[in-house]
């Protein structure tokens, strides 16, 4: 646990699976000691989840013969040298998220191929990194205009939602904003801060009749999130806090969705 001399080069590496075994308490050690680094690698978490939503679903398909034949140099020779180009770089952009064709691309491809609920909780830990951490564009709405932020989420996303009030947890409501979501979807996402400014959201969008439930934390680290799929819709609380405060901020944030729904 003496190397010290890492770089972004590792935070690709780690997020990728290829970081030695070794190397592992060290180079979190260092991503600890650089805030910079470590707020990269939460980006780029982020980043990972946001592309593999956007690819649901084509991550499997075929590369088009079309896209094939350009990257391997049997495009057609009428083509322009600026279509050729183009094309060029369309198809390696496929092939390369299609294919998995090495470094971090490659990472996500391998993630992409989870599951449904592991999809969800990236989702949200997505949204969480990239807004909690907002001072004045964190949310759409304010918690001040509750009740418009309520109405509005509830007919973008699809189902009757409710703001929960997790005052007795310590947490007051910041506000939400509106989320794209897999398969064309919407999300809802919830937030929620702290007397010292710790942060938690709730992310919450339609989903089918499955139900499931469980805990999700990305191999690198960071937020951990509590999902739920249950009654036509998606949850996950997601933030920081010690697991047993986690989970009881997501106990209760379920209980009032649920019985929102009903009401």
């Amino acid at each position: 646990m003496t190397r010290s001399d890492f770089s972004e080069r590792d935070i690709h590496m780690a997020l990728d699976g290829e970081l030695p075994g070794e190397e592992r308490m060290a180079y979190d050690a260092w991503l600890e000691s650089n805030p910079e680094m470590k707020a990269k690698s939460a980006r780029y978490i982020a980043d990972r989840a946001a592309m593999r939503a956007a690819f649901a679903g084509v991550m499997d398909e075929p590369v088009p013969a079309r896209l094939r034949q350009v990257v391997l140099g049997e495009a057609p020779a009428k083509a322009s040298a600026w279509r050729s180009r183009w094309w060029l770089s369309a198809a390696a952009a496929v092939m390369l998220a299609v294919g998995g064709l090495g470094g971090y691309v490659a990472g996500i491809d391998s993630v992409a191929r989870g599951d449904g609920d592991d999809q969800l909780a990236e989702q949200a830990i997505a949204a969480h990194v990239t807004y909690a951490a907002e001072k004045r564009h964190a949310v759409e709405v304010p918690a001040s205009d509750r009740d418009h932020l309520q109405t509005w989420l509830s007919n973008r996303v699809g189902l009757k939602l409710v703001a929960p009030d997790l005052a007795a947890e310590g947490f007051d409501l910041v506000g939400g904003r509106l989320l794209p979501a897999g398969d064309q979807g919407k999300a809802a996402m919830l937030l929620y801060e702290d007397a010292k400014g710790e942060r938690i959201s709730l992310y919450v969008t339609a989903e089918s009749a499955e139900t499931s439930k469980g805990t999700y934390t990305a191999e690198t680290g960071g937020p951990e999130a509590i999902y739920w799929l249950d009654k036509g819709y998606a949850c996950a609380v997601v933030g920081s806090l010690p697991p047993e405060r986690l989970s009881d901020v997501a106990k209760s944030a379920y209980g009032q969705l649920l019985a929102g729904i009903s009401s």
